[in-house]
């Protein structure tokens, strides 16, 4: 389980996160969602080590891991997803996957990952040899989970998964999403696409300006009137 106790970060004179309380239990899919600059990142990279917490803890399964390096966050079984893909241009597509499995020591695992990769993503599959730069959007972001994948973590945290996509590879991926969650992996998933992302949710909270302002069950938020007005495009 992972829980924040109230984290604040700064950005600057910018207060980011305000003393941000929030749990992620095993086995769920959890959403957080909010308008653009509502700090939604800054949330996942203080939990992945890249930006540093002013106060608060973070604990992953009883440890406190505020302030630890990023690698070793990493190989405890936390991986990030970050927005924008970032995949590898000039590498293949086999060896983006490659990279993702650093942490990975036994080379039987690593092919072990890389087949359950392609199971998921059979196109990759049928890419495997051919540059990342040359892939779609699609199947860049397809790349990019797919490697995220490889170091078999425990908490998959995806930063806007489907931003860019067309409807159709959008909601290929949320299904994606599902099944990697089906298949023992927790997932805590921050998307633009409030409707599809709260449709998946066990649980969600909203972030506004730095606060989480509401939490419940993804069903029931995607119900309420407030969130349909002002992040579902109704009333």
């Amino acid at each position: 389980m992972l829980q924040l106790e109230g984290v604040s970060v700064f950005y600057g004179g910018i207060h980011a996160l305000q003393g941000i309380d929030l749990v992620v239990e095993d086995g769920k899919i959890i959403t957080l969602i909010g308008a653009n600059g509502a700090g939604k990142s800054t949330m996942l990279n203080s939990i992945i080590g890249m930006v540093k917490s002013a106060s608060g803890k973070i604990r992953w399964n009883g440890t406190d891991i505020t302030g630890r390096d990023t690698k070793d966050i990493v190989t405890s079984g936390l991986v990030l997803i970050p927005e924008g893909r970032h995949v590898f241009p000039n590498l293949t597509v086999e060896e983006n996957l490659r990279l993702g499995a650093y942490t990975q020591k036994h080379k039987d695992l690593i092919r072990k990952n890389r087949d359950k990769c392609f199971t998921l993503f059979p196109r990759l599959k049928e890419r495997m040899h051919q540059h990342a730069g040359t892939l779609s959007g699609g199947e860049q972001q397809m790349l990019a989970v797919a490697r995220g994948l490889m170091s078999a973590p425990k908490l998959l945290m995806l930063d806007e998964p489907s931003l860019g996509l067309a409807p159709l590879v959008s909601k290929m991926i949320f299904e994606i999403i599902r099944e990697i969650n089906a298949a023992g992996t927790t997932i805590l998933l921050i998307e633009q696409n409030a409707h599809a992302a709260l449709d998946i949710a066990d649980y969600a909270y909203v972030l506004e300006t730095g606060i989480i302002t509401m939490q419940d069950t993804g069903k029931t938020l995607l119900n309420d009137d407030r969130i349909r007005k002002a992040y579902l495009g109704e009333g």
